[in-house]
């Protein structure tokens, strides 16, 4: 097992390497890049992107240059008018004044240490940036992945025993139509039925928090905070439970049909020994073994147009407005920390396979 964890950690760093690659060479032919993204403000609304480059300091600078005038570059869209001196002093900043191989390679080399430098535009570091939106995004995913578990489970395992019934068709309806409609549209019906739309206003529509939240007793903290989360968790459980169900359902289905049920049935044993004795753990290896990958999967991607929706400031939230900002930092940082855990979950989930039953050796596979 050593030997197998030895290379699938290996093969971590030419996996990296390629998403990082391929992610920036499409950023190199993307349009409204940083400069183009200042360029941009200061033609539209000088005074707030002055406030937005280089902590405010180049400000005067500029302003100078804009109302100076002469030629700019003209490999920026909106640049005319615009001192090019003050366009290379923009492209220093930004690091574009160096080769992309160059840029690259540093990238790399600084994120191989952890340093992820600081955000264009939100004069912040970049870690620092992301663990301050991570706690929204572990409610999200913690109380997701834990409520979809603790609905899939028992329903896959009532659907299996119950294979054909009237149960097994009506909650099989309900289960496609939650995996059919996506979490945002069930987000959307749940604001205009609950939040201040057409009918009750019983629920917020903002942060995880009330904003005197600071002054409530612990009680009324954990009141508030399963207030606020009551919406956007509700969207995103009732598209998240499908598959598990599923999953879970065919699982058991399939041990439910196996010689040794057979026999165990014809030597007496209850129907509930059967299942939850003997049927019940090589049953719920996959559905086990998939959980780091589920909580990752709704961790970092489930909750992008929730947030969204609900003004949750987490970090889906955050990597959409990076994106449109194009504040590389903060998105490639994402994309390298994200990947990172990814690869190293799907090593986890693997070793849980062989926690759950040891008869399962990868060792013996080839990676």
């Amino acid at each position: 097992m050593a030997a197998y964890i030895l290379r699938r950690l290996l093969l971590m760093v030419p996996t990296l390497f390629g998403i990082m690659a391929i992610s920036f060479i499409v950023v190199q032919f993307a349009p409204g890049g940083p400069v183009e993204q200042v360029i941009a403000r200061l033609t539209g609304q000088g005074g707030d992107a002055m406030d937005r480059i280089s902590g405010g300091g180049g400000g005067d600078m500029a302003a100078t240059n804009f109302d100076a005038g002469g030629e700019a570059s003209s490999r920026y869209r909106g640049a005319q008018g615009l001192d090019p001196e003050f366009i290379a002093k923009l492209e220093q900043q930004f690091g574009f004044d160096k080769p992309p191989l160059e840029r690259f390679g540093l990238m790399l080399w600084n994120y191989a240490r952890f340093d992820f430098g600081e955000s264009y535009f939100r004069k912040i570091s970049v870690i620092d940036l992301i663990l301050e939106k991570m706690p929204v995004s572990i409610s999200l995913g913690l109380w997701l992945t834990l409520l979809s578990y603790l609905i899939s489970i028992p329903l896959g395992i009532r659907k299996a025993v119950k294979d054909g019934s009237a149960f097994d068709t009506w909650t099989s309806a309900v289960v496609i139509v939650g995996y059919a409609i996506p979490a945002f549209l069930f987000a959307i019906l749940l604001m205009v039925l609950f939040a201040g739309g057409s009918f009750f206003d019983w629920f917020p529509l903002r942060n995880l928090t009330s904003d005197n939240f600071d002054q409530l007793s612990w009680p009324e903290k954990i009141v508030d905070y399963f207030w606020h989360l009551t919406l956007p968790l509700t969207a995103m459980v009732l598209s998240a439970f499908a598959t598990t169900t599923l999953l879970t359902k065919n699982s058991f289905l399939d041990e439910i049909r196996k010689q040794y049920v057979v026999t165990a049935r014809a030597k007496g044993l209850s129907q509930r020994r059967i299942l939850y004795g003997h049927v019940f753990r090589n049953a719920m290896l996959i559905v086990i073994a998939g959980f780091p990958g589920a909580f990752i999967s709704a961790f970092f991607t489930g909750s992008l147009l929730i947030e969204n929706i609900f003004s949750l400031d987490g970090l889906g939230l955050l990597g959409y407005k990076s994106l449109l900002d194009r504040d590389y930092p903060v998105v490639f940082a994402n994309l390298y920390i994200f990947s990172l855990i990814g690869l190293f979950v799907s090593l986890l989930s693997d070793l849980t396979y062989t926690w759950i039953d040891p008869r399962i050796d990868f060792e013996r596979r080839d990676v």
